[in-house]
């Protein structure tokens, strides 16, 4: 197997699990808990990075992203010694992207300069909604002026600024949204996250949507044309979607995401971490421990993660087709070739591109908008078996 990380990217999530409330929506590892030894946890922390650091050693680390939970309950000085103990173990690239996930409440904004000092250089706030009705119906904690006022400070403290928004919100029209985006554009830095409300098994609007108290979400003609009009508005504006739910400015996508969806190496540490690493020509898919509790003494006693399992060079080109799709850029037909056998023909590809699904190039193909509209069912006909 060719080394992915070399054409992909190499990079390091981290896992922070814990979070002052659990939103209703989410399906994330998080725990909300009065206390955390943070000491404990960065002590922890490092002993993973040394563990993988000494299996992977000589790359080049492209990004870095503290994700959760919510990582900007963190101290400043628990990022910091992440950082430090990643530069101990892995080259940096000269340009590094080293993402952490904030939320706006005042009292967490107040920690930017600390992040930045620690060498965070790039923040992605959950803003979620500029309606205040619908923040409390996502049981957020933070209130738009506390939302508007973080962005503020994070654009003085950092060179790089994202959001997220969530649309298809209960009662949501689609000028309703068209309007909160066109004030989203007003106040975005160089990226925005916008994720269609879907409504997953395990949380608590899995469960009021059981019993029927979900209301007004909207039908799927509704939802397609807020999908439709979210492409259209942020393209006219300057935020052309490069992947189905990320819109950026020139040169400012999310380079740690973009190993996930071209098929890199990731680290990934903390509670619940996924990763993806090469090592001695196989590629590995690791799940760290999910509980925080477990995973911490797990660490402690040398190993964190729950499982790595050697991944089939069918697993390989089926993970690449599927993240790979979700890309304007598309995928790459000489990297597919180069990670595994294809069952996929000139011919099915012809047919797809007759359909409006998918466009093609001698070097490249991909998901046309339409076709990222039904992607999973694109690519389910797509994959290997």
């Amino acid at each position: 197997m060719a080394e992915t990380w070399r054409p992909g990217g190499f990079a390091l999530y981290v896992h922070w699990p814990f979070c002052e409330t659990k939103c209703p929506y989410c399906d994330f590892n998080s725990h909300v808990v009065r206390h955390v030894d943070q000491t404990r946890w960065a002590e922890a922390l490092v002993r993973e990075l040394a563990r993988y650091g000494r299996q992977t050693e000589g790359r080049v680390l492209s990004s870095i992203y503290f994700g959760g939970g919510t990582p900007s309950l963190m101290l400043p000085e628990t990022v910091g010694a992440v950082l430090r103990a990643s530069r101990d173990h892995w080259a940096w690239a000269n340009d590094i992207e080293i993402t952490l996930e904030a939320n706006p409440r005042s009292v967490e904004a107040e920690k930017f300069d600390g992040f930045a000092a620690a060498g965070v250089n790039r923040v992605s706030l959950g803003v979620q909604a500029l309606r205040p009705d619908d923040l409390r119906k996502l049981g957020r904690l933070h209130n738009v002026d506390e939302a508007l006022a973080a962005l503020d400070i994070a654009k003085s403290v950092f060179s790089r600024v994202s959001f997220d928004l969530i649309y298809a919100r209960q009662g949501q029209s689609l000028a309703d949204w068209e309007q909160e985006l066109r004030e989203a554009l007003d106040l975005a830095g160089d990226h925005l996250s916008l994720y269609q409300l879907t409504i997953e098994e395990g949380t608590a609007f899995w469960d009021r949507a059981q019993a029927g108290k979900l209301r007004g979400l909207p039908g799927e003609d509704l939802g397609a044309d807020l999908y439709i009009a979210t492409q259209e508005i942020c393209e006219a504006a300057g935020f052309p979607a490069y992947e189905v739910s990320n819109h950026a400015a020139p040169d400012a996508m999310s380079r740690h995401n973009l190993v996930y969806w071209r098929g890199g190496d990731y680290v990934g540490i903390g509670p619940g971490a996924h990763g993806r690493v090469g090592l001695n020509g196989q590629r590995f898919a690791t799940v760290a421990r999910r509980a925080p509790g477990d995973w911490l003494s797990a660490a402690e006693s040398g190993n964190g993660d729950l499982e790595a399992e050697p991944l089939s060079d069918a697993d390989i080109w089926n993970e690449y087709l599927m993240m790979g799709l979700r890309l304007s850029e598309g995928i790459c037909r000489e990297r597919a070739s180069s990670l595994g056998p294809s069952q996929i023909s000139e011919e099915t590809l012809v047919r797809f591109e007759e359909l409006g699904l998918i466009w093609r190039t001698d070097e490249r193909f991909g998901a046309t908008r339409e076709g990222r509209m039904v992607l999973n069912a694109l690519t389910a006909e797509l994959l290997t078996d």
